[in-house]
């Protein structure tokens, strides 16, 4: 099994929507397009939230990973992993993409999923700025649309 997981960004909307529809920015628009196309199961990283499925419904809000310690971001990251366990059941195989800035793995995301058995994947992580990550986006939607 294959699933997608996307970074929120600190543009919103102001007003309560689904999730997938509450976060605005460039770099938001390509990472959506890309998990939508992808076909495989998606989530968000929410720095408030933990993991939020794309039609959540929740109010904006202004709390970023940059604002909490380490150890609250190890424990955010705790949280995402228990809350995957419970849609998922089990992790074990299952290749994880995560489409998100560095401090949402840095601090723990990808070591238990790791542990968890997952295989954890950042096919963004040497590709630096919102430039070049929207450019790789829209690359990888042109390809898919010439499938």
């Amino acid at each position: 099994m294959n699933l997608i997981l996307i970074g929120c960004v600190k543009s919103k909307h102001n007003h309560t929507s689904a999730a997938k529809e509450l976060y605005k920015s460039p770099l938001w628009r390509c990472r959506r397009a890309y998990a939508e196309r992808s076909g495989y199961p998606w989530f968000i990283l929410s720095a408030k939230h933990g993991l939020l499925a794309p039609e959540t419904e929740i109010r904006p809000y202004d709390v970023a990973l940059s604002d909490l310690s380490a150890s609250k971001c190890r424990a955010w990251s705790q949280c995402v992993l228990d809350a995957l366990k419970t849609e998922l059941t089990s992790l074990k195989g299952t290749v994880i993409d995560i489409h998100a800035g560095k401090r949402y793995v840095e601090y723990g995301l990808e070591k238990v999923l790791s542990d968890a058995g997952a295989i954890v994947r950042r096919p963004l992580a040497r590709v630096v700025g919102i430039g070049p990550q929207c450019k790789w986006y829209r690359d990888q939607l042109a390809i898919g649309s010439r499938e």
